[in-house]
């Protein structure tokens, strides 16, 4: 076992409250406090295994340095398949960030990865604690001191699939089941809970463990064991003593725990591999504490395996183990980092995918992550081999039922809906969509060209990932242009396009407004500088007579900041510096935007919003940007 403690992973002396290390093993990242924000950190991993890699110059340390957090950042954690990076932080939002396409070894101390923010989810009205991603990155877990769980669905960020309400005090600590079947919390209410991910609603609440509990601490980062038979919660109580309490999936026992830590225990987490020792099976996990230590455990013992006393100056807050197991990461409140590595020798040799899925097959009778198919059928996994072998006779039944109604001459006239999956699949398959082998050409009213645009399917090469490469290496990635004659025949139509007579602002047409089967539809049209756009908006459970309402936050939000940019000037909407008009009834747009920006700074969730059009509307005076005259 080695112990390392690179000093130059630090934010600035600040405190860093987490710690996540990619899949791939060559990235870790690190969320805090920064200087007057919330700062997230993205380190290359291999100088701070090898010192080589640590000495030369050329091996960039730090890859990129993200402060968009308007306050300190309390999570990091990537996503199972390496594409994504979540943090949140005490400005209650949750930033997605994604590697950019266009990302270079660049010169300079943060550049030599480009990072940025892909989504950012509003939903918490507290501080948000926590993040889990889903086995199968389908669902983000955040947790907040609002007392709320929001899963967000990871496919169509910022949506949200559901809010779970059911803690009566800070939620601390979030981690899901790696069966995909349940998702784990852990409160301030002294109270641990277990929800079902087919329904959404709770299994189990267990108390007991906790009832001796106080709050006194930042986080409570529970984990699941990767044989998903055992949650590992933190801080309990056993006789008056701290503990780290093991509650077993098998009739939610607690008969177990993990002792000998002075004060209480802050984050726990389990090992990703499942490891053979002495020719048995067994799991890892990491305890860290208020005592400033750090324990390690094997499932197979009945003491830690090891123990390592005052390793920070303050809190131990987050831990997170490498994909091969052998590295482990821990950070503290005191602003440091710590990496202890390990040998098979020491904590065992890993099982392989075959050996893992084999495990999981004799204990849940399934495959589980590797046969959903990325559909996370494993969420409604029956744990009865006999119960699940039922069920697939059933499905086989009801398959060859419809598979007998069909006629069997021609199925590809039959709805996909009404075959198999396996029948969409084939028919799909025969059938990839093609390229269009001719564009349309017209003309608008005012001389211009207008194409159509044409489908270009992307190659192997182009859908290929970038995130497998080397952290800052010094590849540029350049487009080429074919040199064969394109094939595409342009056919030029003489019909003259007429632009659609609509207004310079999105104001709903009332006139337009029709319904159908109780579906109130609104046709909404403006000008924008490049060209007519118009859209119909679908309202339902709206009465042709009642007016429509900005009913999402998202609405409302996108209609200030029209109006807040128009009022900024023509850098910042739509309208041409000849055609903005300064004033409104002769009153000065920049004084009608502080007079709004006094209003918004009230409302609290309008903050973001209320800082942003500040500092450009104090960057624009500072600079005497002149617009028409004022």
């Amino acid at each position: 076992m080695k112990l390392l403690k690179p000093s130059w992973v630090n934010h600035d002396d600040k405190p860093i409250f987490s710690v996540d290390i990619h899949p791939t093993g060559k990235r870790f990242a690190t969320g805090g406090q920064g200087g007057d924000s919330g700062r997230v950190v993205v380190w290359n991993l291999n100088p701070v295994l090898f010192e080589a890699m640590e000495v030369d110059p050329n091996v960039p340390k730090m890859l990129c340095q993200m402060d968009n957090h308007l306050a300190c950042v309390n999570c990091v954690r990537w996503s199972n398949g390496g594409k994504y990076l979540a943090s949140g932080g005490d400005d209650r939002l949750v930033m997605v960030w994604g590697l950019s396409v266009a990302a270079t070894a660049t010169p300079g101390k943060h550049k030599a990865e480009t990072w940025r923010c892909l989504a950012t989810l509003r939903g918490h009205a507290g501080d948000v604690l926590d993040l889990a991603w889903s086995p199968l990155d389908k669902w983000l877990a955040s947790c907040s001191v609002d007392n709320s769980i929001i899963i967000w669905n990871a496919e169509k960020f910022p949506e949200m699939v559901c809010v779970l309400n059911g803690h009566s005090g800070l939620v601390k600590g979030v981690a899901w089941d790696p069966v995909g079947k349940y998702l784990a919390s852990q409160s301030d209410d002294k109270s641990l809970r277990v929800w079902k991910t087919a329904d959404w609603a709770q299994e189990i609440v267990i108390t007991e463990p906790f009832e001796e509990c106080g709050g006194t601490t930042h986080v409570l980062r529970l984990s699941w064991s990767p044989d998903g038979q055992y949650v590992l919660s933190a801080h309990a109580m056993n006789g008056g003593g701290p503990t780290a309490q093991v509650v077993e999936r098998d009739g939610w026992r607690c008969d177990k725990d993990f002792v000998g830590h002075r004060k209480a225990v802050t984050c726990a987490r389990f090992n990703n591999n499942i490891f053979v020792k002495e020719g048995k099976k067994c799991c890892c996990a990491a305890v860290g504490s208020r005592d400033r230590a750090l324990s390690i455990w094997l499932t197979s013992l009945k003491r830690p395996l090891v123990v390592v006393h005052d390793l920070f100056s303050d809190s131990v807050l987050d831990l997170s183990w490498s994909s091969d197991g052998l590295n482990l990461l821990a950070c503290s409140s005191d602003g440091t980092v710590a990496c202890i590595q390990f040998t098979n020798k020491e904590i065992g040799t890993p099982l392989t995918i075959e050996e893992k899925n084999a495990f999981y097959e004799k204990i849940y009778g399934k495959c589980l992550a590797n046969e959903s198919g990325g559909d996370l059928s494993a969420n409604l996994l029956v744990e009865c081999p006999e119960i699940l072998l039922a069920r697939e006779k059933q499905e086989a039944k009801k398959e060859a039922a419809k598979e007998d109604s069909m006629p069997k001459n021609d199925k590809s006239q039959v709805p996909k809906s009404l075959l198999s999956p396996s029948t969409v699949s084939s028919v799909t398959s025969s059938t990839p969509l093609r390229p269009m082998d001719r564009q349309i050409e017209t003309r608008t009213s005012d001389g211009k060209r207008r194409i159509t645009p044409v489908f270009i399917p992307l190659t192997q090469a182009d859908a290929n990932e970038s995130l497998g490469s080397q952290p800052g290496g010094t590849e540029n990635c350049f487009s080429t242009s074919s040199q064969s004659k394109s094939r595409i025949k342009v056919e030029v139509r003489d019909d003259i396009v007429i632009h659609p007579n609509v207004s310079n602002h999105a104001i709903s047409m009332q006139q337009n407004n029709s319904r159908t089967s109780d579906k109130y539809v609104v046709n909404k049209a403006c000008n924008t500088q490049y060209g007519p756009l118009s859209r119909l908006q679908l309202l339902p459970n709206n009465s042709a007579s009642s007016d429509p309402v900005w009913e999402t936050y998202l609405g409302t939000e996108d209609q200030l900041r029209s109006i807040l940019d128009d009022m900024l000037g023509p850098s910042h909407c739509t309208s041409t510096p000849k055609k903005w008009q300064s004033t409104i009834l002769g009153i000065k747009k920049h004084d009608l935007l502080e007079e709004m920006l006094a209003l918004l700074v009230r409302q609290l969730r309008w903050q973001r919003m209320y800082a942003e059009y500040s500092d450009q509307l104090s960057e624009m005076k500072s600079m005497g940007t002149v617009v028409n005259g004022h």
